[in-house]
């Protein structure tokens, strides 16, 4: 009985170990976005201006976008009616696989009044990576609003900063209310998804490589 019990105590000592040395990485990357993102997010009101608005594509439903993705483009469209951006990057996965997101998307915010040269497209936006390397590789942009829920915007912020972009970001926060067991859920994937920006940023993946386009540039007026 002793033998077995000592025996459990080291496995479980070497489990203890074992999850300590994988949290490592993960609190340090935590850590890392956290400090590069700093000071940057804002609520709609007090949020700078910016030419550009870049709305994060969400899941997509045939010929609407989901609750979450809504309640950013509402977030953009406030923005906008506000004057805080004068043109729209709507960003995402634009094939028929995920319902054309970003063609929704653009329908949305016509539909509310926008004008439509005002709202650019990138279909090939496929994770928040590829939206702020092809924002700045693809459409000219050096500095954007970025636009998405709140437990997603510090690190499409520190990504936007990390690939050269000046970013600021402002989060949607009524889904915690709403639909509580999928923010957490959202929220929870972070941990993991801040380890890949990690390594995105450190290889400098290429995401999708398109000829530059100066529509979104024109729209925002420069």
């Amino acid at each position: 009985m002793t033998d077995g019990r000592s025996r459990r105590r080291r496995w479980l000592k070497a489990v203890g170990v074992a999850a300590a040395v994988a949290l490592i990485p993960v609190a340090a990357s935590w850590i890392h976005l956290a400090s590069v993102s700093a000071g940057r997010t804002h609520s709609a009101d007090d949020v700078p201006q910016r030419g550009v608005g870049m709305v994060l594509g969400a899941k997509t439903h045939p010929e609407r976008p989901s609750a979450f993705l809504a309640a950013r483009l509402d977030v953009a469209l406030e923005l906008f009616k506000a004057g805080k951006i004068r043109a729209i990057l709507v960003t995402g996965d634009g094939l028929e696989r995920s319902n054309f997101e970003t063609k929704v998307m653009r329908e949305y915010l016509v539909e509310r009044g926008v004008p439509p040269e005002q709202i650019v497209e990138d279909p090939a936006g496929f994770d928040t990576y590829d939206s702020c390397v092809r924002a700045r590789d693809v459409f000219g942009v050096t500095e954007l609003t970025v636009i998405t829920q709140d437990y997603h915007v510090g690190r499409a912020i520190a990504i936007c900063e990390l690939v050269g972009v000046d970013a600021v970001g402002v989060g949607d926060t009524t889904m915690l209310g709403r639909f509580p067991y999928n923010w957490v859920k959202g929220a929870s994937r972070e941990w993991a998804a801040n380890l890949k920006v990690e390594w995105d940023t450190l290889t400098k993946r290429q995401p999708q490589q398109d000829s530059y386009d100066p529509s979104l540039l024109e729209a925002a007026g420069r």
